[in-house]
């Protein structure tokens, strides 16, 4: 374990497809309209017939909306906060994720992403957790700071 890192001003944005299953062409519609509208996503989470994803901007927020409704219920939830856990091959570490977990025991995680990248785990939480998150996750991986990483 390397740091940790937050980025607040988050909005998740949640699409549910208004077709069950078999959606052919759901998540490539979806990005198309925040490429239309020039706006980047940090991070994804997805199933068969629903998209979870965030934004730091949301100047063209409503016309995304607007234009992602004519094939999915969407709703938004502000305030929220992206939290890192860092650090070299950390995908491959056992026991790392319960660690994070463990240490962040009663605050709600409303996303993950862990596979995306081999360096972090991403979180998303309510923006009035971030403090507590960013304390517990600092004293469960810096309490004792291991000698072979910050020699």
């Amino acid at each position: 374990m390397k740091s940790i890192a937050y980025k607040d001003g988050i909005t998740v944005v949640n699409i549910q497809s208004t077709r069950m299953l078999m959606a052919h062409g759901f998540l490539a519609k979806i990005f198309a309209v925040f490429e239309r509208h020039a706006t980047s996503v940090d991070m994804v989470t997805t199933s068969e017939v629903s998209v979870s994803l965030t934004v730091d901007r949301t100047e063209r927020l409503a016309d995304i909306t607007q234009e992602i409704e004519e094939f999915a219920q969407v709703t938004s939830t502000p305030k929220q906060a992206i939290v890192c856990v860092v650090g070299e091959k950390i995908r491959y570490t056992p026991g790392v994720a319960g660690k994070v977990f463990e240490a962040l025991n009663g605050i709600n995680v409303r996303m993950i992403s862990v596979g995306a990248s081999r360096l972090n785990i991403s979180l998303v939480i309510d923006e009035n957790d971030l403090k507590a998150a960013v304390e517990a996750l600092h004293e469960a991986f810096f309490a004792q700071v291991d000698e072979t990483v910050f020699a």
